[in-house]
Formats: structure tokens, C-alpha cells, sequence
């Protein structure tokens, strides 16, 4: 059995925690591990292998997160833009075996009980060697309005429900055949595609076209013409809602979406008053409040029922119970900043880069380069920079010149000259860089040459 793991989506209602570079599925939240690796760890013990979908950007995310959990046997297949589930999913089971059975699982939920979540995928399992397409519904805990209902009689499914009202949903929950629509399926590769060229030929085709034209060294690139030609639909309606093989599994395994903060609360270990734990939180009389802070002490008198998020280049206060409202803010941040895209360090292929200041007419950064990787040959049209290592060894090429940089030394890149930075050592180099001129923008940056191919 292949888990297919879905990394898409931005997360944006966990800003400023969660960014499109770095959205929540990739960001450590429960024992210093990420709701992606979480679900690598829970569905290998059921999987052979993991198939991970995921756009260019967070591709090399999930690689070295996989490589810290040391999982082998993973596939990757990377979308230059997203086209929702059904071209997702289509595009994984077309490139297996059609009799294999795929566990497909969004990479950001949450599951507690992973004895009935075993118990659980058993049962699917058996409905799928029947060539079922099998979901899996969420025993309701209350009336919630963010989730879509599965109505089901015994395991058939007898009709999908958009999100509810307050009142319909409570209405579900009292009929008590009503379930959380998981977003996690269970069928057979060939079974699925079957239906999805039945119920979705144009999905089908254009699937099928982009994965022949698909460059497939070592990972699976789709074409970006390819992928915008796949019409854009959710397995769902794509396929589900039209299907007549299809089965549900009540699935009471204390799951979670984690899409919220107010989800996130209810996760999260607290102190006796109700207070998330932090190690720089100092609460005083303060009840029930969730607070996020890596590096800054957050204090509070007097207060409960609050979210207080500390980033470094964000603050988001909020009450319990409106923290849905937070995309609002994220749909006001991308009229004027990227502060929805990127945290003050950014992920590469090669390592990381820490902004520590920016400023007008100067920008200072910490950048670590893993061994055995480098920065792409490049230059800038606007900017000098001066790289200092304090760590490591550097290999530095600027014009012709190839010379290495240790510990306490430093080298100057005049402006429009081509450069690069290589770690051929066996720990990362880190080195300050500080950047003078007009204009620092991440944009100013023309890239000759790049081992990270990009469509």
C-alpha cells in the first residue's frame, strides 16, 4: 500500500505561524515535529512507501524532513500550480500499478488514536481490495460549520453536504449517521481512475497528457502548460459525489485539521489555568490564553480567552473563538507586504537564510549552507555584498576567481558580478551577509545557473 500525501495549501489561518514558504503542514508544532512528518510516521507503520505531492516550492521541505525522520522509498511529484485534490490524486495513481491500494491523506491533520485509526484502515482496506473508493468520516464531536458532512447509511454514502449553518449542523449531529468529511480516501489506483474518466474525462485526459510530457529525473515535474490545462476540481465533486462504488468508514480516531487556532488551543499541553505552555510565557492571573513565541518573553495581567502569536516580524492578537477571522488579515497583507508569504528565515534547497535586519539602504542576514550544497551562480543589478563565515569552510567564486573563506574572513561582491557560494565540507557553513545599495529585494537576484531546476 502507497500513502499519497497531499503538501498543498498555504495554511493561512494559522498566519503568522503558517506561510506559503512555509505553511503548517512543514512547521513543528506538537514535540518538535511537524504535522507532515507526524503523518509519515503514523501511516508507514500501514504503507510501503509515501508519494509525496507537493508544488515546487515545498518540495525540498518534505525532503528534509523525510530525512530527518530517515524514511526511504519516498516518490515525489511536484505541480508548478495547484488544480485542487482530483488532478492531484490523479496524477499519483497514474504513476502506480493499478492494482495498488493508495491511502491518500492530506499532510496537515492530526491523529491521536492510532490504535482505532489502525483498526480503521483495516476495514477500508477490505472495502478497497472490493474496488470500493472508500472515505473516511469523522464521528462529530459537536455542530461544526468549517467541515463538510459525509450522510451515510451504515457504509454506503447516501449524499455529501456542503458546510452547514449553526442549525443544520446540529441537525446532523443529532440524526447521528452524519460524519466529518475527512478529506482521506482508500481505493485502488486503476479503481479510482476508472471513475474519474467516467464522471471526469476532461480531468482524466488532461492528467494523462501532462504525466507523458512529465520530465521525470530522479522526481516527477509536471509541465506548467500541462498543469493549467487540467480542469480544477476537488475529488469530491470530481469524482465521489458522482460515483456509485463509493463507501464510508466511521472513523472515531480523536482526529483534528489543526485549521484554526482555536484548533490548534485544544491540542496543545497547558498549565493548570488553562494556559498553553511556553517557556516565555509569564502569565499573571491570566486564564485559558494560547501564546506562541520562539524568541521574545509575551507577559499578560488580567486576561483570558486570548491567541497572542509572536513571529519577530508579526504579532497577531486575537479572542478565542474569532480566530477564523485571521485569513481576513492575511487577504490585507497581500495588498501591501509579502509578510503572508515568507518568515523572517527562509527555506531553501541548500540550507536557510535569517533576516536580522532590514533597513533602507542596507539588509543583514545569516545564511547556512548545508554541506554538499550551494547557492545558485548569480548577480545583482543593484546591490554590493559582503559575506563574513563564522563557521565552516566556503568555497566562493566571484568572476573567475575561486578561492576558500574560513572562519573570520571575508570577501566583497561588487555589484553585477557573478558569484556563488559552495559547501563542499562536511558541516554547514554559516556566514553573515550584508547587503548594500538602492534596493535589496529578494527579486534582485539573476540566477545563471541553478541546481534546483524550476519549470
Amino acid at each position: 500500500m502507497t500513502n499519497i500525501i497531499l503538501c498543498g495549501g498555504s495554511g493561512t489561518r494559522l498566519w503568522p505561524i503558517s506561510r506559503t514558504l512555509m505553511p503548517k503542514q512543514f512547521v513543528k508544532l506538537f514535540d518538535d515535529k511537524s504535522l507532515f512528518q507526524l503523518t509519515v510516521e503514523r501511516n508507514s507503520k500501514v504503507c510501503d512507501s509515501q508519494f509525496i505531492v507537493s508544488n515546487t516550492e515545498q518540495y525540498f521541505l518534505a525532503l528534509d524532513q523525510l530525512e530527518e525522520l530517515e524514511k526511504g522509498n519516498n516518490t515525489y511529484l511536484l505541480e508548478p500550480i495547484g488544480r485542487n485534490t482530483a488532478p492531484a490524486i490523479a496524477l499519483a495513481c497514474m504513476a502506480l500499478d493499478k492494482e495498488e491500494i493508495v491511502l491518500v491523506t492530506p499532510s496537515d491533520h492530526l491523529i491521536k488514536d492510532e490504535n482505532e485509526y489502525s483498526k480503521v484502515l483495516a476495514r477500508a482496506k477490505e472495502l478497497a481490495q472490493e474496488n470500493y473508493l472508500v472515505t473516511f468520516g469523522i464521528t462529530p464531536d459537536f455542530a461544526e460549520t468549517g467541515f463538510g458532512y459525509i450522510e451515510a447509511n451504515g457504509e454506503d454514502v447516501k449524499a455529501f453536504h456542503e458546510k452547514p449553518n449553526k442549525q443544520i449542523a446540529q441537525s446532523y449531529v443529532d440524526a447521528g449517521n452524519y460524519y466529518w468529511n475527512s478529506g482521506m480516501f482508500m481505493f485502488k489506483a486503476g479503481a479510482f481512475l476508472e471513475e474519474l474518466q467516467k464522471y471526469s474525462p476532461a480531468i482524466f485526459e488532461g492528467s494523462k497528457n501532462a504525466l507523458e510530457n512529465a520530465s521525470t529525473d530522479k522526481i516527477t515535474r509536471i509541465k506548467h502548460n500541462d498543469m493549467l490545462n487540467i480542469p480544477e476540481d476537488s475529488i469530491d465533486y470530481a469524482v465521489m459525489e458522482k460515483s456509485q462504488k463509493v463507501k464510508v468508514v466511521a472513523s472515531d480516531i480523536d482526529w483534528s485539521d489543526v485549521g484554526s487556532f482555536d484548533a490548534l488551543y485544544e491540542e496543545l499541553p497547558k498549565d493548570e489555568n488553562g494556559n498553553s505552555l511556553n517557556d516565555k510565557y509569564i502569565p499573571i492571573d491570566s486564564k485559558n490564553n494560547l501564546i506562541h513565541s520562539k524568541n521574545k518573553y509575551i507577559a499578560t495581567i488580567d486576561v483570558e480567552e486570548l491567541v497572542i502569536v509572536d513571529t519577530g516580524d508579526a504579532l497577531l492578537v486575537s479572542k478565542k473563538g474569532s480566530s477564523q477571522k485571521v485569513k481576513q488579515v492575511v487577504a490585507e497583507l497581500k495588498k501591501t507586504t509579502d509578510l503572508h508569504t515568507i518568515h523572517l528565515t527562509g527555506y531553501r534547497p541548500w540550507g536557510t537564510y535569517t533576516i536580522l535586519e532590514d533597513t533602507i539602504g542596507y539588509k543583514i542576514k545569516r545564511i547556512e549552507v548545508k554541506p554538499g550544497k550551494r547557492l545558485s551562480l548569480q548577480k545583482h543589478f543593484h546591490r554590493n555584498e559582503h559575506w563574513i563565515v563564522v563557521s565552516g569552510t566556503a568555497t566562493v567564486t566571484v568572476g573567475n576567481t575561486t578561492k576558500l573563506i574560513r572562519p573570520n574572513e571575508s570577501t566583497y561582491i561588487k555589484m553585477g558580478e557573478i558569484h556563488r557560494l559552495e559547501n563542499k565540507g562536511k558541516i554547514s557553513v554559516v556566514m553573515i551577509e550584508v547587503q548594500v545599495g538602492e534596493y535589496t529585494g529578494e527579486d534582485d537576484i539573476v540566477r545563471l545557473e541553478d541546481d534546483f531546476k524550476r519549470d
